[in-house]
Order: C-alpha cells, then sequence, then structure tokens
C-alpha cells in the first residue's frame, strides 16, 4: 500500500497539497535519505523529513486527528496572519506538536458562531469541497419585515455577482418589526454568500451567526473565544460526508520519527556514529556480582 506524498502529509495537518507540491518541487522534503520528487509515493516504514522535523509512516486503525467547534466572536479574522495586524482565530486555539490546525470554511469578521477546525486536511477538503453539500444553518436579524414574495425569492433562488445562489430552506424565528430572525439553510460556503442575498433584495443583515455545520450545532454552553472537542459520532458522521474510512478501517499516518534521533532501544544517529564507545542504548551502571571466595 502506498500513498502520494503530499496526499498523506495534507491528511496530517502540515499543509495544503498544493503549498505541499511546491515544496516538494522545491526541494524541501526529504524521504528516506533522498529529495523527493512530484510523484513520489510513501509506503509502511518510510522516513520523511519535512520543516525540520522527521516522520515515519506506519499503519494504524484508530483516530490520530482532533476536531474541534469553536464559537468565534465578532472581530476575529480566520487567516493565520492579517496585515492589518487584527486578532485572528487561530491566536486563541490549542498548540498542536506535529501538525498545524485547518479551518474548516471561513466566517467574515463580522459573523460569528460555529467554526470548526482540526488537523486532518483530508476531512477539511472533503467537507468544505461543493461536492459534499454541508448545510450550514445560520441564524440573522433583520432590519425591518421581509414579504412572503422575497422569502419566495430566497428559496427559488437569486442571481449574485459570482452565480445563481438559493436558500435550501428559509423561516421566520421571532423578532420585532424592526429586527426579525430568519434562519436560513445553504449548503456551499462562498464568500459572504448570506450576507449578499439578503442584501441584494435590499435588506441589511444586522447580525449573523452560524449556528450549525452539517451535524454539529453551536453548543449553548460554549461561550465566545472558547472551544470543545467533538464528540466521537459526530467526527465519523463528518468523515461520511467528507467521503473518508471511518473509524476502525486501517489507514496509513505519521508518526515523530524519534528511533533515527537516537532515542534510547534504537540505532545510533548519525550525531552519535563514530563516536568511541557510544551506542544507541544507555550503557549499564550495574556493578559486577562479586566474585565467590
Amino acid at each position: 500500500m502506498t500513498e502520494r506524498l503530499q496526499k498523506l502529509l495534507a491528511r496530517a495537518g502540515l499543509g495544503s497539497r498544493r503549498k505541499l507540491e511546491a515544496d516538494i518541487v522545491a526541494g524541501q522534503m526529504v524521504i528516506n535519505g533522498k529529495p523527493a520528487v512530484l510523484g513520489d509515493k510513501a509506503a509502511v516504514g518510510d522516513r520523511i523529513r519535512y520543516a525540520d522535523r522527521r516522520y515515519r509512516v506506519v499503519m494504524s486503525d484508530r483516530r490520530d486527528f482532533r476536531l474541534i467547534a469553536y464559537h468565534k466572536p465578532v472581530g476575529r479574522v480566520t487567516t493565520r496572519s492579517d496585515e492589518q495586524r487584527r486578532p485572528t482565530v487561530f491566536d486563541h486555539l490549542p498548540r498542536l506538536r506535529e501538525s498545524r490546525w485547518v479551518a474548516i470554511g471561513r466566517l467574515d469578521i463580522n459573523t460569528s458562531g460555529l467554526l470548526l477546525f482540526t488537523d486532518n486536511g483530508d476531512l477539511a477538503h472533503g467537507l468544505m469541497h461543493p461536492s459534499s453539500e454541508v448545510e450550514r444553518e445560520y441564524a440573522c436579524r433583520i432590519r425591518g419585515p421581509v414579504s412572503d414574495e422575497d422569502l419566495r425569492k430566497l428559496h427559488e433562488g437569486i442571481e449574485l455577482d459570482d452565480g445563481p445562489a438559493r436558500f435550501q430552506r428559509c423561516w421566520f424565528d421571532g423578532g420585532t418589526d424592526n429586527n426579525q430572525w430568519y434562519r436560513v439553510v445553504l449548503t456551499e460556503g462562498r464568500n459572504r454568500e448570506v450576507r449578499r442575498m439578503w442584501m441584494e433584495l435590499g435588506y441589511q443583515v444586522s447580525r449573523l451567526i452560524r449556528v450549525r455545520y452539517g451535524p454539529v450545532e453551536l453548543p449553548g454552553y460554549v461561550r465566545a473565544g472558547k472551544f470543545v472537542d467533538v464528540e466521537d459520532g459526530l467526527v465519523t458522521h463528518l468523515q461520511s460526508l467528507a467521503g473518508l474510512s471511518v473509524r476502525g478501517q486501517a489507514q496509513m499516518r505519521l508518526v515523530p520519527d524519534t528511533v533515527s534521533r537516537g532515542r534510547r532501544g534504537g540505532p545510533a544517529s548519525s550525531a552519535t556514529k563514530g563516536r568511541k564507545g557510544r551506542s544507541g542504548a544507555r550503557p549499564s551502571t550495574r556493578k559486577p556480582p562479586k566474585k565467590p571466595r
């Protein structure tokens, strides 16, 4: 069983496939001691060096990634760094040792609510791909009453600058004449799509909250700026929506390559080879038994 390098490393959350492919072409990845080239595949037992870290390819049937539900507050951008030095959502996530967080979709700076993060690149890519048609549900506060005719248009579809758009479902959810709440559901995530659809018909969205992504709902007990791990049953559901193998099916994954660094019990590393009297294992400090008289 083999797998392309960029796909294996993307699943480990080490970058997008496009970035990893570019790094391979630039000579920044090594497999089994040789510079990797585009098209190389990895197998169980192979050793990979990338971004000053060493990994070993193993076969495992357990879930080796995390998925968290983050309650994004207004005022934080969904990007790793911002030219205007605005706070980003990544500044407030737990630190990972051997991978990085990938946002499953985006929310603009003025939108709050549920934002999923994972260190499984394949899961993020599969859920965001248009073919997956994962439902996103939003709570929208609209200024002024909305006519039945406009609700019908939003459901049947309207034309935006980047193509047609429609809500799968749209219903009134309470409020007063000047501030009415609506719930809307759509199955794609184009930039500011919900806001632009309302604006196309002349309505102003004064507040927008994502309350659900697929089967995952925003927990009421998670305060803005905080997160919680998604339970296993929902993770399995999302894996199925993304077209990925579920827990219990073996697949290749990366683990830190501690053996090649000369840890105890393994062969000597390059740093210890050639040193007189040194090996990968520590010498015994036990005293020899005394000879009988």
